[in-house]
């Protein structure tokens, strides 16, 4: 299965389904490793991403940056590869309290370059997570912890205090933490559904329309929002954090229950055309989804 990390080469396969294979042309007979024969891989690879982990190692306990760039990530508890991802991939599934950690480094931070994109498939297995957090959500995502705040991605849970059930989003941070500047969208999600998850950190790019920088972020390849970096006004301006990033929580104060697969981030700000073609090669779908749906 692709994205196992695990598996026969065509070397070591038995030289009777190697025959096989020749004769009938089927070199998908046997699995394939994560992040090799896999077109979505390869399209985010030819992207430029500073890590990326398919999340399919759960049982192995690390989860390696196929990327080459050394980012490995360590897995806590029993995350299991169960999750399914639309193109048949495995992906890390959470059932609470586990979570995959990556050591800090410079090119993890939107203070290095100023610009950070953070790509992901989620998939939520409730609407009302076991633990949540101040007014009721988890960061299923984040690099974030002990006034080292930068960056979370967060899901709200059904009856939170905030009137926001469903709720998907994005925030950066100063590194004290308090409010952050980001954005969402909020529609309807059903348990077990999955969802592509783009949100960009843009501080270079300035205009008279968001002065201090953006963020955007985009559900199954549309752009659903986008917001200035600053908070009632004030604008965000975040230090390099020393944080680790975390998968399935950020700080130990929620925790993700649900499947979370194809994990990158980048550098630089993805363009609408490339967020659409990785969400089209996932779902075989060519047709431009619509916004909301």
């Amino acid at each position: 299965m692709v994205g196992s990390g695990k598996g026969w080469t065509t070397a070591a396969a038995p030289l009777a389904v190697v025959v096989l294979a020749v004769l009938c042309g089927c070199a998908s007979l046997w699995p394939t490793r994560a992040g090799e024969g896999d077109a979505y891989d390869a399209a985010v690879l030819a992207d430029g991403p500073v890590a990326y982990w398919v999340m399919a190692n759960g049982r192995g306990g690390t989860e390696p940056d196929i990327t080459g760039s050394g980012h490995d990530g360590r897995y806590s508890g029993s995350a299991r590869e169960t999750g399914e991802l639309p193109n048949g991939s495995a992906a890390a599934t959470f059932g609470g309290e586990e979570y995959l950690e990556v050591p800090d480094a410079a090119d993890l931070r939107p203070a290095t370059t100023g610009v950070l994109t953070v790509e992901a498939w989620i998939r939520p297995d409730t609407l009302a997570f076991r633990d949540r957090e101040a007014t009721g959500y988890v960061h299923w995502l984040g690099k974030a912890d002990n006034e080292q705040y930068e960056y979370v991605a967060r899901m709200y849970s059904a009856g939170n205090r905030e009137d926001r059930e469903n709720r998907i989003s994005g925030y950066h941070f100063n590194l004290p933490g308090g409010l952050g500047a980001g954005s969402y969208f909020q529609d309807p999600v059903s348990p077990g559904e999955w969802i592509h998850y783009v949100l960009v950190i843009n501080r270079t790019a300035t205009s008279d329309e968001f002065p201090n920088g953006y963020t955007k972020i985009f559900k199954d390849g549309v752009l659903r929002d986008q917001d200035d970096l600053s908070v009632d006004g004030d604008p965000i301006a975040p230090g390099p954090g020393h944080a680790p990033l975390r998968i399935g929580t950020s700080d130990f104060e929620s925790f993700f229950e649900g499947a979370v697969g194809k994990v990158a981030i980048y550098g630089h700000e993805l363009s609408p055309a490339q967020v659409l073609r990785h969400y089209q090669l996932m779902t075989g779908n060519e047709a431009t989804p619509e916004a909301g749906g």
